[in-house]
């Protein structure tokens, strides 16, 4: 029996320094940053895109998942929206994205803004941008879907 080995996240588009925006959570350093990126599951190679929460274990960022506080459930759906509505005009670049501009946006929240922008540390970026963008086509009628639920929910709420 083979042993089972955790996928690997590659960020593809980040939310670092998150513990300056962490609502009341702000300056503890438990999560340092939130990413949006490509997981490999299964044996037939299929790339999927993940969401992880950076923690801080002392000695380094850990691969350890976690319970998640509502608001940063929060704050990773709306990593995830802004990424959507980024990845829609971003054919618009060259590698779909600008490397002399790489943030994407600054959301302001509770605790400082939120800067949302492409990971450009990860030496094969402009490889997994593109598995990045294929992943979010090939899942656009199931996120679709859940956006679309999720938006007359919030509308429900009145949001």
């Amino acid at each position: 029996m083979k042993e089972a080995v955790a996928p690997e996240h590659k960020p593809v588009v980040v939310a670092e320094h998150y513990e300056k925006v962490d609502g009341r959570l702000a300056s503890n350093l438990d999560v340092k940053g939130l990413s949006l990126g490509l997981t490999q599951w299964g044996d037939r190679g299929k790339v999927n895109i993940s969401a992880k929460a950076w923690e801080n274990t002392g000695e380094k960022c850990s691969m350890q998942s976690e319970e998640l506080p509502l608001h940063r459930v929060l704050d990773l759906s709306i990593l995830i929206c802004r990424s959507l509505e980024y990845f829609q005009e971003a054919y618009r670049h060259e590698h779909l994205y600008d490397p002399q501009e790489p943030v994407i946006d600054r959301i302001a929240l509770q605790g400082s803004a939120m800067t949302v922008g492409v990971c450009i540390d990860d030496e094969s970026i402009n490889e997994n941008i593109q598995l990045f963008s294929q992943a979010l086509q090939d899942n656009d009628e199931m996120n679709s879907e859940r956006l679309r639920a999720l938006a007359k929910i919030l509308k429900d709420m009145g949001y």
